[in-house]
């Protein structure tokens, strides 16, 4: 087998023409990872290559289309709206991010929805949009026909909060209360800092060298600990106060001495000054021979293909990145087999349940195969390798450098199924040095994501939603769907795909680092999507019309009303969700929320192929 260093690594989209159109906040993630993947400008770069008008959107102001032309293919178009439902009255990302929840889990830290700073929907729509097309053209490349691909934001908010959803509507509460608290911590120097540990000794053991009270850190470990889950951490005050009692180089070294992980919140101009330009993924092909035979399955003739159909997934994740990545491989058709430790995963009892099964586990991992595998056993590694044979994908989001160590990295794999798209979703993607550990709030702190996620008048703070994972995730399958492409394109040699959180928080933040670079403020002004709030609830006016809508006292008016007095001044505004349990019943989303076979919450498929 040839070294990767030896092998031209070709773009998989080489040669194919890109052409968009529509509102710049849909296109734009969407263009630039296209460029990336080695996408030219089309002969109509920027002009409307529309055919034809949109129905759901007549006037077209929240319609975006991309599309892909070349030699070998059809061409390619994908369809993005603001809203799957015209009358849903969501046309930019604040009104996205009100109606789908995003608000209403990010500002569980605070006691009250807030918009992030950030343009989260748009972003991950256009992710989305990037998987559809690279699904789509696999399908081509496979002998299947070109597909009109359709997705919207309000269907990608949706998606992101779809653990958040499948917990509110399960049999029992959470395990911790819901209530406002969490990190950053700040020093008595005044560095905010985020505060990370898997252990619950190194936790109590930080807080001891500290001198906090006992009942203090024995009473925080929980709600720190289901953070994650819950988006939110009201760990008691006396935690904080500790904290600023102590200098930055003396919490430093607690953390050092007790095996706790701290970092200080960077800021998006240090960010800025340190981004080396990578993109948010690598692919990087074997250059050996195509797949084994038996490696590669047909989609089954008696039901509509979707555009994966016919291969095979394995999947060896943890938590949200990797199990979300694969998620997304099977809903586009592909058979995906869970690697999971002896007994099951255990995050299948995490509380919230439905059916006795946890309902956030069920929103990531529904529609899969479970096979138990024990890494830790030279014949269970051997079983493994001996699956990679038949498979078509392996993706592992473990710690880094625990592959190589099994005899499971690419090149073992590749020496079994040189045919193979490895692929792995890691922390840091070894591009930042001295690194913290690879979670997803250390990585928000690190590079600025808490100071882009919040406006200028607030203090910065990682979103206690896992923005990261998320878009992670997203980015992961994204990947590999590129991988396959180029693997198709290239003769059946295999690729090693690599994606990280940190490849996330660049994207996430790319218009506040742009900004930075330029000199500019990078954070957005203050009061900055803001909800209003009405005398039974909250509404949230649209990015353009929310400094005059700002003017207006609503706090007498029930929701409707208030609604009622903007649209009479000519503003648009949209109601927040407050509660993702509302979800399911929301007229913005008819039919679009079902149940699965446990009874949780399930959230729609983000594309269509037509």
């Amino acid at each position: 087998m040839a070294s990767p260093a030896a092998t031209r690594t070709v773009r998989p989209l080489e040669g194919l023409h890109l052409t968009a159109s529509g509102p710049p906040e849909l296109t734009g993630p969407a263009v630039e990872h296209l460029r990336l993947l080695g996408a030219g400008a089309g002969p109509q770069a920027g002009a409307d290559a529309a055919s034809g008008a949109d129905p759901a959107d007549p006037r077209g102001r929240g319609t975006a289309r991309v599309a892909l032309s070349g030699p070998g293919f059809e061409r390619q178009e994908a369809i993005v709206r603001w809203s799957a439902n015209p009358a849903g009255g969501m046309t930019d990302e604040a009104t996205v991010q009100a109606a789908t929840g995003i608000m209403a889990v990010h500002g569980r830290r605070d006691g009250a929805p807030r918009g992030l700073a950030v343009d989260y929907a748009a972003t991950i729509t256009g992710v989305l949009a990037v998987q559809g097309l690279l699904a789509a053209l696999l399908a081509q490349a496979r002998g299947g026909r070109a597909a009109r691909v359709t997705t919207s934001a309000d269907r990608a908010g949706l998606l992101a909060v779809s653990q958040y959803l499948a917990a509110a509507g399960a049999d029992e509460g959470e395990a911790v209360e819901a209530a406002p608290g969490g990190p950053p911590f700040t020093s008595a120097d005044g560095v905010l800092f985020e505060l990370e540990t898997l252990d619950p000794g190194a936790w109590a053991a930080f807080w001891r060298a500290l001198e906090a009270p006992f009942g203090a850190v024995r009473a925080g470990w929980r709600p720190f600990q289901f953070r994650y889950a819950t988006a939110c951490a009201p760990f008691p005050a006396a935690l904080h106060t500790t904290a600023r009692t102590h200098t930055w180089r003396r919490i430093e070294a607690a953390a050092a001495a007790c095996g706790a992980e701290v970092c200080r919140l960077r800021t998006l101009d240090e960010r800025a000054a340190e981004h080396d330009g990578a993109a948010p993924w690598s692919l990087t092909p074997y250059g050996g021979g195509p797949r084994p035979r038996g490696g590669h399955r047909e989609p089954a003739p008696h039901r509509p293909a979707r555009p994966l159909a016919g291969l095979t997934v394995l999947e060896a994740g943890r938590r949200i990145q990797a199990p979300l990545a694969a998620h997304l491989l099977g809903l586009l058709g592909a058979d995906v087999v869970r690697i999971e430790p002896p007994g099951g995963d255990p995050l299948r009892g995490m509380p919230p349940s439905c059916s006795g099964i946890s309902a956030r586990w069920l929103a990531l991992n529904r529609g899969k195969r479970a096979v138990e595998v024990d890494i830790k056993s030279a014949a269970d590694r051997r079983r493994l390798r001996e699956m990679a044979v038949g498979a078509d994908v392996f993706l592992h989001n473990w710690a880094p450098g625990r592959a190589a160590a099994l005899g499971l990295d690419s090149v073992h794999l590749a020496a079994v199924n040189p045919g193979l798209v490895y692929a792995y979703t890691g922390g840091w993607a070894g591009r930042i040095p001295d690194a913290p550990m690879g979670t997803d709030f250390m990585v928000q702190a690190r590079t600025g994501v808490g100071e882009a996620a919040r406006p200028r008048d607030e203090p910065p703070a990682p979103s206690l939603m896992t923005l990261l994972d998320v878009l992670g995730g997203l980015l992961g399958a994204e990947a590999v769907l590129a991988g396959l492409l180029l693997r198709e394109r290239g003769g059946g040699a295999g690729v090693r795909v690599d994606s990280s959180l940190l490849g996330a928080a660049d994207t996430l933040t790319a218009p506040a680092l742009r900004r930075a670079r330029r000199g500019r403020d990078p954070r957005r002004p203050a009061g900055f999507r803001r909800p209003l709030r009405t005398a039974d609830g909250w509404i949230a006016p649209t990015d353009t019309c929310a400094p005059a809508a700002a003017a207006y006292d609503l706090r007498e008016l029930p929701t409707a009303a208030a609604l009622a007095q903007l649209r009479a001044h000519g503003l648009s505004a949209t109601a927040v969700t407050a509660d993702p349990a509302d979800l399911p019943h929301d007229r913005s989303f008819p039919g679009s929320i079902s149940r699965d076979a446990h009874g949780a919450p399930a959230v729609p498929d983000p594309w269509s192929f037509l």
